[in-house]
């Protein structure tokens, strides 16, 4: 008993030591916030991020935490948060910053992507398409914030309601479907024949159980943590209309204040907190999708000729992106030009793999 009381009272004291000597040797700390919960893909991709950073780093950097609404509560504030230097790192959906960017909704149009291997390959680092979006994020923020990733939060997005199956465009006429208040997700609603509604997240819940909404656009994660099925939400479409971008932003004093070998351990932090994001969905969806099923879900996979029709009847939402959103028509065709680039390398992969 008494060597067993000494071993822990030694490992007590050496834990204790090594957090002193952390400490100690801390040079920067890194202020990050994610308005989610513990159960988000963001909160996994912050705790790789923090453990790769701290400790690739010896302990030169610490990354403080802030999941929930603790140091900001809207997209707004927490990116002005970020370009004043109150907050080091925010993660988004584009949704969130589209007042402030608005041509990161260039996430939000439909159909660009195909699956997961062509949408993680699109948000590499290194494409084109986040060069230029790094680009424009800098310019429209006079260089105070950097894009540092875009990584993945619950997925894709799909139409799921109360009411029927939805196998093609003409099955969502007259639905009314929840929208965040962004104008690109309501007019493709609206092109797509449904009646956008804008309903607060919170508020989503009832909404649907008392019919206020017939239907809303998330991924299985988000509708099976949320519980809509109790509110009425039966019907799910895997149309994957668009690709759930998590946008990771940092002040660029803050990061511009390291030296070389620092930012690079942050810049390879961002990539390790990437990849789990982009894996974190994967996994939790199985459970959900099967959760959902085992209340009584009907969940439909369109065939190719039915996600042709979806994609067609989308067509006119790049249109309208080009003309409305500042920086669209560069967003927009870098994005085209990637995805392009990335399907033509797959196909010819493909090719090699199946022959």
């Amino acid at each position: 008993m008494k060597h067993l009381l000494t071993g822990a009272l030694a490992a007590a004291m050496l834990t204790g030591t090594t957090a002193a000597w952390a400490e100690a040797h801390t040079e920067f700390t890194i202020r990050a916030t994610a308005n989610s919960n513990e159960n988000d893909e963001d909160y996994d991709g912050l705790v790789v991020f923090k453990n790769y950073v701290e400790s690739a780093s010896n302990g030169k950097i610490a990354v403080e935490m802030f999941i929930g609404t603790q140091l900001c509560s809207t997209g707004e504030e927490c990116l002005e948060g970020v370009a004043e230097g109150s907050i080091d790192v925010y993660i988004s959906t584009s949704g969130g910053t589209a007042s402030l960017f608005p041509f990161v909704q260039v996430l939000d149009l439909p159909y660009l992507m195909a699956d997961d291997r062509v949408a993680e390959a699109v948000l590499d680092n290194g494409s084109p398409f986040v060069a230029t979006m790094r680009q424009l994020v800098r310019d429209a923020s006079d260089d105070q914030v950097r894009l540092m990733t875009i990584g993945n939060t619950g997925g894709w997005r799909n139409f799921a309601n109360t009411q029927r199956r939805v196998q093609q465009p003409s099955d969502l006429e007259g639905l009314k479907i929840r929208t965040v208040p962004a104008e690109l997700p309501q007019v493709l609603t609206s092109a797509l024949g449904a009646s956008p509604t804008g309903i607060p997240w919170p508020e989503l819940f009832t909404s649907l159980q008392t019919g206020v909404v017939e239907g809303t656009k998330n991924g299985i994660t988000d509708i099976m943590s949320m519980k809509f099925p109790d509110a009425g939400l039966q019907y799910l479409t895997l149309d994957g209309h668009a690709y759930m971008g998590a946008l990771w932003f940092m002040n660029n004093e803050k990061f511009m204040s390291m030296p070389e070998d620092l930012r690079k351990v942050v810049s390879d932090g961002f990539y390790q907190l990437q990849q789990a994001t982009f894996a974190s969905p994967k996994r939790k969806s199985i459970e959900a999708y099967q959760a959902f099923v085992d209340g009584g879900g009907d969940i439909y996979v369109p065939t190719p000729e039915e996600k042709q029709m979806f994609l067609e009847a989308a067509a006119p939402v790049q249109d309208w992106f080009r003309e409305n959103v500042d920086g669209g028509n560069e967003a927009l065709d870098s994005m085209l030009a990637t995805v392009a680039d990335v399907q033509a390398r797959l196909d010819a992969e493909y090719a090699a793999e199946l022959n």
